[in-house]
């Protein structure tokens, strides 16, 4: 099958040759109809991930998946060959990943069905980022009319986080430059979403808004010592990016590192809210898995919101 490969780390994202992967008892077989690209999967490729993770080679990356149930494993129950799926790759390993044609999923865990009313394109790129955006503003708790900072919203997690904040009843603040960026995230929900420029002096912007601090900072980019001074006194913070305590050891502020945990019951929760169009799937640009390189050139010149990638 065609795939996404890496031969060795770090290297380049390329379409290879690859054998297809067979499911063993408990799994899934899943005809990929669409992927995305992730801030993971580019970390795999430039090594980020060695010594973290194993690494089988070939290693085709890929997190996200929607596509039809081809064939079943020993035991699974509750699926049927046909049904529309989608999902992460949650494996304990690096290598079986599904920016390919067919990947192998675990029934139990990071899958569930397509329901009616979600495109499959959204679906494929709703996973990862939406379960990060999710877990995050879970950890902070926001509650009604509290303001909360999205530091990174014109990526696929913020643009999600924003939209799901907004829908909560949070006042959110967004970073982004002005003109394109900015036009982007004030066109993800039909709130008042008030953008600050992070290339300018942040702070300030920050302290017009909110004199006394924020309630609660999403840290998706930029500096977490610096976003964490922004918050008011015994305000919180979730990292999808590493900041932990201890880089803020003194000050009266809780940090919540967040790492995706994509069950099936955040899935759903996801999949429900953009079936009815109370979450729109940010997908900006849609790539041919044969032009999966191109694919992630743009993601790291920064193209906006998510990046889809065809499979089939």
């Amino acid at each position: 099958m065609r795939a996404v490969a890496l031969n060795e780390i770090p290297s380049a994202p390329a379409v290879a040759d690859v054998e297809a992967p067979r499911p063993e008892a408990g799994e899934l077989l899943v005809k990929v109809a669409v992927s995305s690209v992730n801030g993971f999967d580019a970390a795999t490729a430039a090594g980020y991930l060695q010594g973290m993770m194993e690494h089988r080679f070939p290693l085709v990356i890929g997190k996200d998946f929607a596509g039809t149930v081809e064939e079943l494993g020993e035991g699974v129950k509750g699926f049927a060959v046909g049904d529309q799926v989608f999902g992460v790759i949650m494996k304990p390993f690096l290598g079986t990943g599904s920016l390919a044609e067919y990947v192998t999923v675990s029934a139990g865990y990071g899958v569930t069905h397509v329901p009616a009313g979600l495109d499959v394109k959204d679906a494929g790129a709703l996973g990862l980022a939406g379960t990060a955006a999710f877990d995050s503003l879970t950890a902070l708790n926001v509650a009604k009319d509290e303001t909360l900072l999205v530091s990174g919203a014109t990526g696929g997690v913020g643009a999600l986080a924003v939209q799901l904040a907004a829908a909560a009843g949070a006042r959110v603040i967004a970073t982004a430059r002005p003109g394109a960026e900015t036009d982007f995230v004030t066109s993800l929900t039909d709130a008042d979403i008030q953008v600050v420029d992070f290339t300018g002096d942040l702070e300030a912007q920050v302290r017009a808004l909110a004199p006394e601090g924020v309630d609660a900072v999403l840290h998706l980019a930029g500096d977490g010592v610096q976003l964490a001074g922004l918050l008011r006194p015994s305000g919180r913070i979730a990292s999808t990016v590493g900041l932990t305590q201890e880089a803020v050891t003194g000050r009266d502020v809780s940090v919540h590192g967040v790492m995706a945990d994509a069950n099936a019951q955040t899935l759903t929760t996801l999949a429900e809210k953009a079936a009815s169009g109370a979450l729109r799937v940010p997908v900006t640009a849609t790539y041919p898995l044969e032009q999966a390189a191109d694919a992630f050139t743009a993601f790291a010149s920064g193209t906006l919101g998510k990046i889809a990638v065809t499979c089939s």
